[in-house]
């Protein structure tokens, strides 16, 4: 009996000591966060929001996500990638990089901003949801002295703990949503360069670029509570035009409320993949991509959120296949690099290369 409660002591212990290691970060005091959007010690949605259609299902709906994978839920061969020299990249070019899954690199108005980088780990537990072979290109070192790094929300697949540790001291800027910042301090950002952000809040960044925060329907939390922090996706009012960064969500009344705000969009950067029936009010199902598409309509579209890890019970190359589909049909002019690829925004759009197919054989 006693060895019994002593092996259940040191679960619990090694539970707690798990569950407050440093990647889980720090959550925010709840006395002092002040927001129209923060009720009863945890941030809402604009609309009702279930994480799981059926919440009576939810260890069902779990079980089948990890135990009833799609075939090709992850690639056989290495993902198409080119690794990009960034350092050496003129500083005056409008243009960006996608590191796969929701990582972007982005150069406008003179500014090296970085969207969600996660270089190195998307997991609290190492063997868990590894990325795909040859996506993790790119470490800290390979990039110049950062501007400002954007976060959407503090879910471990865009807030990279080892990522952060390695880059605020090369970084001069840190833009995120209320509540995210205290995760930052508590790996070593100093609070002087971090900016929370409210829904709706404009941020006049430098050499004439600005960031509004702006709705997205989606939740929050690193560990067991659920919504301490606030989410948001953005508009950057650059000089090449408005791009709109979507985030993490699922489809909601704010996208016709942004477009309303801005109605000239030049390039909308939307989620697509790791999507399932099962928790569409927090992740976008294509029908539902769509549909934002029409109520944004950007001139230019790069959907993202896809081939870097397993996520859902589709084939990896399913968004990609699906929105290349609907491009084409539609005359959507879309952007579809290979990860890691230089994509100038002021030149022309280039030709769409189906690069997923040869993984896909």
């Amino acid at each position: 009996m006693l060895y019994f409660l002593a092996l259940i002591l040191l679960i619990v212990i090694g539970g707690y000591l798990f569950l407050h290691s440093k990647p889980f970060g720090k959550n925010p005091d709840p006395q002092e966060i002040s927001s129209p959007n923060f009720f009863n010690g945890e941030f809402k949605n604009q609309s009702p929001t279930q994480l799981l259609k059926d919440s009576k299902e939810r260890w069902s709906v779990l079980k089948k996500t990890f135990t009833d994978k799609h075939p090709n839920n992850r690639p056989l061969k290495p993902i198409a990638s080119v690794k990009t020299n960034i350092k050496e990249l003129p500083a005056d070019k409008d243009l960006l990089i996608w590191f796969g899954h929701s990582s972007l690199y982005l150069q406008v108005n003179a500014q090296k901003i970085l969207i969600d980088p996660v270089l190195y780990s998307a997991s609290p537990i190492k063997f868990f949801n590894k990325s795909f072979q040859s996506t993790h290109l790119y470490k800290a070192e390979d990039f110049p002295e950062i501007d400002y790094i954007i976060l959407t929300h503090d879910h471990w697949d865009h807030l990279d703990y080892h990522t952060i540790r390695r880059l605020h001291k090369t970084t001069k800027h840190f833009i995120c949503p209320i509540g995210v910042g205290s995760h930052l301090k508590h790996w070593g950002v100093s609070s002087s360069k971090i900016t929370e952000v409210d829904w709706y809040d404009k941020i006049n960044a430098e050499n004439g670029l600005k960031i509004t925060a702006l709705p997205a329907r989606h939740f929050s939390g690193r560990g067991l509570k659920s919504n301490p922090t606030l989410w948001a996706s953005y508009m950057l009012e650059s000089s090449y035009g408005n791009i709109y960064l979507s985030g993490d969500t699922g489809y909601d009344k704010h996208f016709k409320e942004i477009k309303s705000m801005f109605p000239e969009i030049s390039l909308a950067v939307l989620e697509n993949g790791q999507y399932n029936e099962d928790w569409k009010d927090i992740h976008m199902m294509p029908d539902d991509l769509v549909q934002t598409i029409d109520d944004l309509q950007p001139n230019l579209v790069l959907t993202i959120h896809h081939s870097k890890y397993a996520l859902a019970r589709h084939a990896w190359y399913e968004p990609l296949e699906f929105i290349s589909a609907f491009a084409t049909k539609k005359n959507v002019k879309l952007l579809a690099p290979k990860i890691g690829e230089k994509v100038a925004l002021n030149g022309q759009i280039p030709t769409l290369e189906l690069w997923w197919k040869n993984t896909a054989e």
